[in-house]
């Protein structure tokens, strides 16, 4: 095929990805994720496969698949590869076969390490140039939740993550638990562990513990109430972290005792329970004896609402710095982890993970993760630029007009490429989320979406009765 203009470089050096992504040096959070950042990532992690001078699949090309794969509204490899044709033909090169068994290959080739890597460099980036006033009292507050997602039925899905107990044989789906640390003033994921749906050190807490070296000194860590121990909370001092926990259904309290505060409001001292069993002695002698903790209780008015009334266990204990109302607002910001997840798993479909193999669910985990937070970046860009903070703009409208404005991203030059990711962000910052404060809907569903009745056997056996003419 020829072309009148001559063919552009493929981006053996990841320039066409981060053009993708509206990167531009004279842009905000420029230096949340560069060049030098990939291409020092990629060398860590040794990948170097697609090295010659006719390879397609070089690891920028896979790596711009394989996350806007996610992306995009049908997230099929085969999409994958003709966004890859398509992305040949601007850059005047030829295009290459549509078989997606090359892009497959190359994609398995991309560690986990790699990938994982560069989800933080872009979570972290952008976290760590915001301005004061997006943050809570001008402290990195983090939010802690988890949920799970399904897998393809294979005997290697089923023997790592295996389904649930609840479910028969044949009948059910491997099921992996993820455990994802969100940053509160721009929603962008700065840890995340992954484990199976059921065990022994498989539930949310096992995995929060394996994510503390993400956190820093002076973060805030909010949580429900699943998070809600002694341990967990002298693990997180330890760290020099403060929590904001729901209190546990099971702990008692009584705002009778302890250094009173304020109606609903004291100061009392817990005990160190028996040691757990996921704990060995040294760590558990290496505990507290007691921790001081901040009990404030407030009442839940809002009709709709299931709860009367919540309780937060908290270490900010000094109630001059942070009153009764400042630990109540802090808690309910909780919510936007719930907000945050759906964006996750309904947004970028990631309730069901299509991979075959275990390394590669935890592969495609990760790549949705790089592509969420780049588009979390992108947003912040949009806020930045109209005044605006991240969370005020709509997660799904972004994802989409970055989508829409993505050729053209890619194939203007050097000198065009600040102006129209300026149109990008005026574009993004017009879809800004409602106020909708006390929103109440019903946990029912209007549409009827029910069509087929539910395996009751195996489909290979419902499939041998069709046959043998049994139904």
């Amino acid at each position: 095929m020829a072309f009148s203009i001559p063919p552009r470089p493929l981006g053996s050096r990841f320039t066409t990805f981060l053009h993708s992504y509206a990167q531009d040096d004279s842009l905000p959070f420029a230096s949340a994720l560069t060049e030098e950042q990939i291409q020092a990532a990629a060398t860590a992690d040794n990948v170097n496969f697609g090295c010659g001078l006719d390879n397609i699949y070089t690891p920028a090309v896979t790596l711009w698949g394989f996350v806007g794969q996610f992306l995009a509204g049908q997230r099929t490899c085969v999409t994958a590869v003709t966004r890859i044709i398509v992305l040949l033909i601007a850059l005047r090169r030829k295009p290459c076969s549509a078989a997606t068994g090359a892009y497959c290959k190359a994609r398995s080739k991309l560690p986990e390490k790699f990938l994982r890597r560069l989800t933080y460099e872009v979570g972290n980036g952008v976290e760590d140039q915001v301005p004061n006033w997006w943050r809570w009292r001008d402290r990195r507050v983090l939010l802690v939740d988890g949920f799970e997602s399904i897998l393809d039925d294979t005997l290697e899905n089923q023997a790592e993550y295996p389904q649930p107990t609840s479910q028969k044989p044949g009948l059910g789906f491997p099921m992996i638990r993820v455990v994802v640390l969100l940053a509160f003033a721009t929603a962008a994921l700065v840890g995340s562990a992954f484990g199976p749906h059921s065990g022994k050190e498989s539930g949310e807490t096992a995995l929060f513990r394996q994510l503390l070296d993400q956190l820093r000194t002076g973060d805030i860590v909010v949580a429900d109430r699943y998070f809600c121990s002694y341990f967990m909370i002298a693990l997180l001092l330890r760290c020099g972290v403060d929590a904001a926990f729901r209190l546990h259904h099971k702990r008692h309290y009584d705002f009778r005792r302890g250094r009173r505060l304020g109606r609903g409001d004291h100061i009392v001292v817990w005990q160190r329970p028996v040691r757990p069993d996921w704990m060995d002695e040294a760590t558990y002698a290496s505990m507290p004896e007691t921790l001081t903790i901040r009990e404030v209780r407030f009442p839940v008015d809002n009709p709709g609402y299931r709860s009367r009334e919540i309780i937060v266990a908290t270490t900010l204990l000094d109630d001059q710095q942070y009153g009764f109302a400042d630990i109540a607002d802090l808690y309910h910001q909780r919510w936007h982890a719930e907000l945050d997840i759906r964006s996750i798993k309904q947004t970028l479909g990631m309730n069901m993970i299509h991979c075959k193999t275990p390394a590669m669910a935890r592969k495609a985990l990760w790549a949705h993760f790089l592509g969420y937070n780049l588009v979390r970046k992108v947003a912040a860009q949009a806020a930045w630029e109209h005044g605006l903070c991240p969370r005020q703009i709509s997660f799904a409208a972004t994802v989409q007009t970055l989508q829409s404005f993505r050729d053209l991203l890619i194939a203007s030059p050097a000198h065009e490429r600040e102006f129209v990711c300026r149109q990008l962000f005026k574009a993004i910052a017009a879809h800004q989320v409602g106020d909708r404060p006390g929103r109440i809907e019903p946990r029912r569903l209007k549409r009827r979406n029910d069509k087929y009745p539910h395996l009751g056997v195996p489909r290979a056996q419902e499939r041998a009765a069709l046959i043998n003419g049994q139904e």
